[in-house]
């Protein structure tokens, strides 16, 4: 390499320089991090259905001890059933994360019977869908205290333990919609946005005790939970449908099984940041390189969805405005995903 080309060159030599050794202290950390998931004790908050099943099965699947919460003991016990097949040990513990009180004892009772938890899963969460007339003050707290502040109980309990052993793993389901905010999830995307910056500003102060978060963001993913979101605005409009199809097209969503085992990976080698689904990468990726491009796009899209305008604000659940279109073959994975995800 002639002493000419290197000083014509030296730029574009020092980046590449600086790029290798970026990449080989990246490849470096990972295996640093990386843990052997085997009997390690795994919390998932939400975990009776939908995607908080899906995860208790591949982490199942890796030979790790289980314990499930969410509000409902006849879904925990639906959900424990469905388990059956692992070989696992599963307990389930009542508990509204919303309530630091209940977090505090549910903590309490599964530390003591497992010893300890190594990874905690804050997947809880709700969804309260149309145009920002029909939300009340009462959605969005609702919004943030099962998304934000149930996640952040929940972490503040388990950190103790946690810290001692200068080990484990804080895994945050957030949401695409916790990076690009679209319309008519105004209530979820500023709870999910909350949650975002708690949990990769978390990382950034607990990497060096050893305690690894993961920020998940997914994309749109058939779990079967369209049917149990909360929905607003007029109910004989289109608002459920289209919800119900978004959520539910190949073209627009992914199988819940994938998204499930993108994340015990990510939990396994402990990757920062996980964002599940190519759509959910390039609404992300181009909202953060071009912002008002993208929210205008979504003004414009804004105009297709059915109008706020007289609506009220009374919700309802999914399940209770299905139609033709929304029970069609269109939606067949979906119901599928109801039937295998305990969302029925």
């Amino acid at each position: 390499m002639s002493k000419r080309f290197l000083e014509q060159n030296w730029y574009w030599l020092t980046a590449l320089v600086g790029l290798g050794a970026g990449i080989v202290a990246h490849q470096k950390i990972r295996r640093e991090r990386s843990i052997d998931l085997r009997d390690k004790v795994v919390l998932i908050t939400g975990g009776s259905r939908g995607l908080g099943l899906a995860m208790a099965q591949e982490f199942a699947k890796a030979g790790c001890r289980l314990a499930l919460c969410a509000r409902d003991t006849d879904e925990l016990t639906r959900a424990c059933k469905l388990l059956e097949t692992y070989d696992v040990d599963v307990m389930t513990v009542p508990c509204d994360v919303s309530e630091a009180s209940q977090v505090q004892s549910m903590i309490a009772q599964v530390s003591e019977y497992y010893g300890q938890i190594d990874v905690l899963v804050n997947n809880a969460g709700i969804i309260s869908a149309g145009p920002w007339q029909a939300l009340t003050q009462a959605d969005f707290a609702e919004s943030m205290n099962v998304m934000f502040w149930g996640s952040y109980n929940t972490t503040m309990a388990t950190l103790p333990q946690m810290r001692a052993r200068r080990a484990g793993r804080i895994v945050n389901i957030t949401s695409v919609g916790g990076k690009v905010s679209v319309p008519h999830l105004l209530a979820y995307a500023s709870a999910k946005f909350a949650l975002v910056g708690f949990s990769e500003g978390l990382h950034t102060e607990l990497a060096q005790e050893g305690i690894i978060v993961t920020t998940v963001v997914p994309g749109l993913m058939r779990t079967g939970s369209p049917r149990n979101a909360i929905v607003k605005g007029d109910r004989h409009t289109s608002e459920y449908t289209l919800f119900k199809l978004a959520d539910t097209l190949p073209l627009s969503s992914i199988g819940v099984e994938r998204a499930a085992r993108q994340i015990v990976k990510a939990t396994r080698i402990g990757q920062t940041e996980l964002i599940i689904s190519w759509q959910a990468q390039i609404l992300a990726r181009l909202h953060g390189l071009c912002p008002g491009f993208v929210t205008d796009i979504l003004t414009l899209s804004n105009r297709l969805l059915p109008s706020g305008e007289g609506v009220g604000s009374e919700g309802y659940q999914g399940k209770e405005s299905e139609t033709a279109l929304s029970t069609s073959w269109l939606t067949g994975l979906g119901t599928q995903a109801e039937h295998h995800y305990n969302e029925t």
